[in-house]
């Protein structure tokens, strides 16, 4: 089968297409024949050597397609079925062994490239708004890189939510983005003072919550913006890695709330099953808009880690197996 794949860390330039062995399902697993996978910042920290994997590695961790094989043991799924599933690495190829404990049915009215676009974004942006800090009206939340996949994402469920979004972005186009997706204001980091257009938006109350997926350039600044007994979520870090932080920091600002959140602490079998059935429903509803921004074939996913590293993207990458 046609994979790509990495022998050593390194750039882009590490990564290789070309033929590995077809895998066969173990006991509690299913081989999916991948349609699409989408693109991420945790494929680039794969690659990068930043999250360690043994080598050789496929790469991907998020992919839609239908069902070639079950193993031993598996029940509900069948060959035919449509499936998808975010946190199983290896989706950069034509077929992939996932567990059952991470594959979900995808209904019919959807298409697979919109199912792997929003599986693991979706699912991040659903259990950081639903449960990390669950938002409803009245609160106030700072989502940075609104414009991005999960961040467009995130503004959209907030908003649903009844919650009141302040959203950070780098241009004018990205800003528009954000407003479209719900947010009330939209901050241009780079051109403003967003920690005093934060206190001035908010009376210089402060938000209750900061959702954070950038990390160093914007982390320390955000314990400035929180009301007091607030939540600091950093969930990623695509300016690089966060400082470390006293615990008196946290109250001398307030009695601040921190917390690093992942996503494989929010999908037990039935979390899983219910944000995803949530996803989708408000896709098919028009709940949720996806933002595919660039559909590249499999051969072209160096170039999917380039533009995602370069910022270039306002939406979500997905590679064409």
């Amino acid at each position: 089968m046609r994979a790509v794949y990495i022998e050593q860390t390194g750039g882009t330039s590490a990564l290789i297409l070309g033929e590995r062995p077809t895998p066969e399902p173990a006991a509690g697993e299913v081989l999916v024949r991948v349609a699409a996978s989408g693109v991420n910042f945790i494929d680039t920290y794969h690659r990068t050597g930043l999250y360690k994997l043994p080598l050789p590695a496929i790469l991907g961790s998020e992919g839609a397609g239908t069902v070639e094989k079950v193993g031993e043991g598996v029940t509900g799924f069948k060959p035919g079925d449509r499936v998808a599933q975010a946190m199983a690495r290896g989706s950069y190829a034509e077929y992939q062994c996932v567990p059952t404990k991470l594959l979900v049915h995808v209904p019919e009215n959807i298409d697979l490239k919109d199912a792997a676009a929003v599986m693991l974004q979706g699912m991040t942006a659903h259990y950081l708004a639903r449960s990390t800090f669950p938002l409803k009206s009245g609160h106030t939340a700072l989502v940075h890189a609104a414009a991005g996949g999960t961040g467009r994402l995130l503004v959209q469920i907030a908003v649903m939510a009844g919650a009141r979004v302040i959203a950070t972005a780098g241009t004018a186009a990205k800003a528009e983005l954000a407003i479209q997706a719900g947010a009330s204001d939209v901050i241009l980091y780079d051109q403003q003072d967003w920690v005093a257009e934060v206190k001035r938006l908010t009376n210089g109350v402060g938000v209750d919550v900061i959702y954070d997926s950038v990390g160093q350039a914007t982390f320390t600044k955000g314990l400035d913006c929180l009301k007091a007994r607030g939540m600091m979520v950093n969930f990623g870090q695509s300016s690089g890695a966060v400082p470390a932080v006293e615990p008196l920091t946290l109250f001398a600002k307030g009695s601040l709330y921190l917390t690093r959140p992942t996503l494989g602490n929010y999908i037990s079998r039935e979390e899983l099953d219910s944000r995803s059935a949530d996803l989708f429903r408000w896709i098919a509803e028009g709940k949720l808009k996806l933002r595919i921004d660039h559909v590249y074939q499999l051969g072209e996913a160096a170039q999917a880690h380039r533009d995602l590293e370069g910022r270039k993207t306002t939406g979500k990458l997905v590679l064409a197996i």
